[in-house]
């Protein structure tokens, strides 16, 4: 049966996050943030490049050594704010961590033009989705459940629209966290996204254009500056293309694919003199989609000619996401502290071919999906003594939705015949909800490199269900030698849904027609509660050369999943009673001055059984009763997946690959099947021209996405919450230039 989870809103405050994202009035700020450290260790950096107080694995190209004087100043006293944010209050003990910077997304084929998805799928435990999934990629086998922060500001949910809101320009540096979290992460923890901006510290800037196959169109431009003590940066790209999402057929060329898309960010940061740093960001994402057609699909029979075509269908979405943050951050030898007041509005607008998909599927449903969201977070760490240090935040927000399904249906007559009259029928649902968090927690060095963090947070929900946990929180570092770190962490969380995908439904009102209900239950969606256990270590092998290895087993009750249960690609939540994951991760790191090389591998098993939640969403009677009674693997699950890449540099001139490996997602009845393996490899070639505008360099990339133009299928239409075949890309070829100013 098709989804009903959206409501009609009939006010738009977008006014107020288009103010917001009014950055300019700032006198220009842009991102200064080092990079945080991560669990591989690197070689040895040049001292200039090192971020203070702490080893990483990364470099910092972004960051341009200036001449003494104003700017030096002005760059060391970021550095220094940065190094306290870092340091004090986005601690990562008990977490596995993996980094990749700059330099890092420079050096994959499509270097900056990699969408930020695509970006994460290089990272262990990351397997790929298809964009319909929200984001379109899993995170150790779950759903969704990650959380994005910049500068350490958690930006808030979307409402379930088609692939990522942020876009790669901007990143300066980027830490996938995951396992156990500290007791700072809550809500969405299946992996944390935690980015820093790029920084600039004199004028420059680039612009650039990556066009190619499928109609393929993308220019971009990226500027930061300092004046003063205000440091800025802005970026933005556009983006068309006719694939939009996963093509629903094997084929090189999809039918009805195409998308435009157009993505802004900007970061300000201004001191108040030598302790404190105001700093603004802002966001907007607005991406206009065709849904993908197949060929040769049968009309039901109950409406409209029966030799409809199903290629000619006209299906569309519109996405927007916009927000705004302000943040304080305060510091001194001892302590630190931000305080944030952020904002933001999002929209998912689903058109139907209202004929087409009435012969189809028996409805079509105009769907919106509308949400505005204030809230605040504040943060603050003291150390108490050599051995101590205290944390302490809270976080509040406010989320009204609004969300509406006009759905046309065809009415069923005596002894269940459908009659070709259609009839409208709207289910509109408006909610103002609340999420509250606050967590302490202490870092205790035991020993010289022995660390013990221990943490409770509190969280309470009041949206469509009313409930609150403590979650306690504890992990123990050992660092025996330099280059050596093995971890162990424990963690309870507790997980709200998206209050826009679990908004109940009025079943009542589709009695009698095409949607009426096979299974009639409907409970609230509630929070997922679970229990988290995580080992990993992490070795320096030899110069260069590093590795490590994670084991981790979750246990879940009321565990969350989603799915696109109808013809309208919005995604609407469920709860399981029970569920477990458990799985292996291995990742090595090798890097010199020309060659870097990377490979990861995991292996997982998540499974659930017994809906608990809109139950409704179910249409096989004989498959939810088999899910009451036998733990399925969720639809999200793929056993094994894997990624590797490798970069080298002679002089101007980059080679760059990667490769994907998925063992793959789950398909057919409960999800008893799997869709075959598949393997993905990219290629490209890179080189900087001396002789680009003021001496600046031009860089040329050619780039091929699927070298071996190995068609595979993602998802194959069947199982569970599954509504749509979805392919990979077939073979492209690209054409980035970019010219630094």
């Amino acid at each position: 049966m098709h989804s009903r989870k959206t409501k009609f809103i009939s006010h738009r405050p977008r006014l107020v996050l288009v103010s917001a994202i009014g950055v300019l009035v700032f006198h220009g700020v842009a991102g200064a943030a080092d990079p945080t450290p991560v669990a591989s260790a690197p070689p040895a950096l040049p001292e200039a490049a090192k971020p203070p107080g702490n080893a990483s694995d990364t470099r910092l190209p972004d960051i341009v050594v200036e001449s003494e004087g104003a700017r030096g100043t002005l760059r060391e006293k970021m550095r220094e704010m940065d190094r306290a944010r870092d340091e004090f209050l986005l601690p990562k003990l008990g977490a596995s961590a993996y980094g990749i910077d700059a330099e890092a997304i420079d050096n994959l084929p499509q270097g900056k033009d990699t969408p930020l998805d695509k970006v994460l799928l290089q990272a262990p435990g990351v397997s790929y989705d298809s964009a319909v999934s929200n984001p379109d990629f899993h995170v150790r086998n779950e759903y969704a459940n990650v959380q994005y922060r910049i500068n350490g500001i958690q930006l808030p949910d979307g409402v379930s629209g088609l692939g990522p809101v942020l876009e790669t320009g901007f990143i300066g540096n980027l830490n996938l966290l995951d396992g156990a979290l500290p007791a700072q992460y809550g809500l969405r923890t299946a992996g944390v996204v935690d980015i820093t901006t790029k920084s600039r510290f004199i004028p420059a800037g680039s612009a650039g254009i990556d066009a190619g196959s499928q109609g393929t169109l993308s220019p971009s431009i990226e500027y930061g500056a300092s004046s003063g003590d205000t440091q800025y940066f802005v970026s933005g790209r556009h983006l068309q293309s006719d694939l939009g999402l996963e093509n629903a057929l094997p084929t090189a060329d999809p039918i009805h694919d195409h998308t435009t898309q157009d993505k802004f960010f900007t970061y300000a940061s201004t001191l108040l003199g030598d302790s404190r740093r105001l700093s603004f960001i802002g966001g907007a994402s607005i991406g206009h989609f065709q849904i993908p057609d197949v060929s040769g699909a049968p009309t039901l029979g109950n409406y409209g000619p029966a030799d409809l075509s199903s290629a000619s269908l006209d299906e569309n979405e519109t996405d927007r996401f916009f927000f705004g943050i302000l943040a304080l951050q305060t510091g001194g030898s001892d302590y630190s502290t931000q305080l944030s007041v952020f904002s933001r509005y999002a929209t998912v607008h689903f058109v139907p071919d209202l004929l087409g998909d009435l012969a189809f599927n028996n409805v079509a449903s105009d769907v919106v999906r509308q949400s505005f969201l204030n809230g605040i977070q504040f943060d603050a760490s003291y150390r108490t003594s050599a051995a101590h240090t205290l944390r302490a935040g809270l976080g509040l927000s406010a989320e009204l939705t609004q969300v509406a399904d006009l759905s046309t249906v065809l009415p069923l007559g005596p002894g269940g015949a459908v009659l070709p009259t259609p009839e409208t029928i709207t289910d509109a649902t408006a909610k103002l909800g609340w999420n509250a968090g606050a967590y302490v927690q202490d870092a205790w060095t035991l020993a010289p490199g022995l660390v013990l963090n221990t943490g409770l947070r509190f969280d309470q929900l009041d949206q469509f269900v009313d409930t609150n946990q403590l979650s306690p929180r504890i992990a123990l570092v050992y660092t025996p030698a330099d280059g050596s770190t093995l971890h162990a962490g424990f963690a309870r969380y507790f997980t709200p849904p998206m209050q826009a995908q679990a908004t109940p439904n009025r079943l009542a009102l589709f009695q009698g027609t095409t949607q009426q209900p096979t299974v009639p239950l409907d409970s609230p969606v509630v929070p997922e509660r679970s229990s988290y256990l995580d080992l990993g270590i992490d070795q320096v092998l030899a110069p260069g050369l590093s590795a490590g290895a994670d084991v981790y087993v979750k246990r879940a009750t009321d565990l969350l999943d989603d799915g696109q249960f109808g013809q309208a690609v919005v995604l609407t939540q469920f709860n399981y009673a029970r569920g477990y994951s458990q799985g292996l991760e291995f990742k090595a790191k090798y890097r010199t001055d020309a060659l870097v090389a990377y490979a990861n591998l995991s292996a997982n098993r998540t499974r659930a059984k017994d809906v608990v939640s809109n139950q409704y969403l179910f249409t096989d009677p004989a498959e939810f009763a088999y899910l009451s009674s036998h733990y399925i693997y969720t639809d999200d699950d793929q056993s094994y997946s894997a990624s590797a890449g490798a970069s080298y540099r002679w002089e101007t001139t980059l080679a760059s690959i990667d490769a994907l490996y998925g063992s793959g997602l789950r398909t057919d009845f409960a999800n008893l099947d799997h869709v075959p393996a598949y393997v993905q490899v990219n290629a490209a070639v890179a080189h900087d021209f001396a002789a680009g505008m003021a001496r600046k360099p031009l860089t040329v990339r050619l780039s091929v996405i699927n070298l071996l133009d190995r068609s595979y299928l993602l998802r194959s239409g069947t199982g569970i919450g599954e509504f749509a075949p979805q392919y990979g890309p077939r073979r492209g070829f690209f054409i980035g230039i970019a010219q630094a100013f």
